[in-house]
């Protein structure tokens, strides 16, 4: 069985973080280990707290696993803060870790910010560079390039640019585009590929950020190339959007496992015994 490892946040709420991914994983069938750098107290509606792990504690999670199970792909979502960034990085470099996946979390669903301004630099300056594929969202894209990215020509020129900051690709999700239309740009240092998706109109997506870059990892970690995996991680986004979650007062969860009820003739509503 192939294994894929997230470092990332906790989400007390199942929707994001550690616990999206580590579904997502299961939803592919790869074994998943989580080395966590901090935990949050969040629901659907707003993260009321957050606390970073030390640094040494969340390297001691990464050589616990990779030493003794291994892994075939790596990402990492909300780092939170610079010694941490730099932490994990000399870590990624240490075990001479390929198949990387960075997604740089700044900012939760409700808006609360889950990454230090100072660790920006940090982030772009030590992690980028060892990333197979950085996966930002629009809001974060802008951040990252420095102008507002509104549109499709936007997203080329900002993959464009947070490549030049060392990842060997780049994937800006068009989940936030306004209008109807939805896109992922891809770019590899030469040339720019465009990954079309339906938009499904739902509040219910927290935790759909960590949930693409869980899905990208878990099919690296299969064999596929970036390439490969991308019609295939938009197949299930769409998915597990459509028979979303409508849990809480807030932003509900997707349904990480719907894809498998309904290959089992269930609704993934309801879940049940299929196997």
């Amino acid at each position: 069985m192939k294994r894929a490892l997230t470092i990332a946040g906790s989400d007390s709420g199942g929707g994001a973080g550690i616990q999206a991914d580590l579904k997502t994983f299961c939803a592919f069938g790869v074994y998943g280990m989580s080395a966590i750098t901090a935990i949050t107290a969040q629901n659907t509606k707003e993260v009321r707290a957050v606390f970073p792990l030390p640094e040494d504690l969340v390297v001691q999670q990464i050589e616990a696993v990779v030493s003794d199970i291994g892994v075939d792909a790596v990402k990492t979502g909300m780092l939170h803060n610079a010694s941490i960034i730099r932490a994990i990085s000399r870590a990624i470099k240490g075990f001479g870790i390929g198949n990387l996946v960075v997604d740089p979390v700044m900012v939760a669903k409700s808006g609360a910010i889950l990454l230090e301004n100072e660790a920006v630099e940090t982030l772009v300056k030590e992690l980028f560079p060892l990333a197979l594929v950085v996966t930002p969202n629009i809001e974060e894209a802008s951040l990252l390039a420095g102008f507002s990215v509104k549109d499709l020509t936007d997203m080329e020129r900002a993959a464009r640019y947070i490549w030049e900051q060392g990842p060997r690709y780049v994937v800006i999700k068009g989940g936030h585009l306004l209008g109807e239309e939805l896109v992922d740009v891809l770019f590899d240092g030469k040339e720019l590929r465009h990954y079309p998706g339906k938009k499904i109109l739902t509040k219910n997506t927290h935790g759909t950020g960590c949930t693409y870059s869980a899905a990208l990892c878990a099919l690296l970690a299969l064999g596929q190339t970036v390439e490969e995996a991308l019609p295939l991680v938009r197949e299930y986004m769409e998915l597990i959007i459509q028979y979303a979650l409508p849990l809480g007062s807030g932003f509900g969860p997707t349904n990480h496992l719907a894809p498998l009820f309904l290959k089992m003739g269930l609704l993934p509503s309801e879940g049940g015994k299929g196997w």
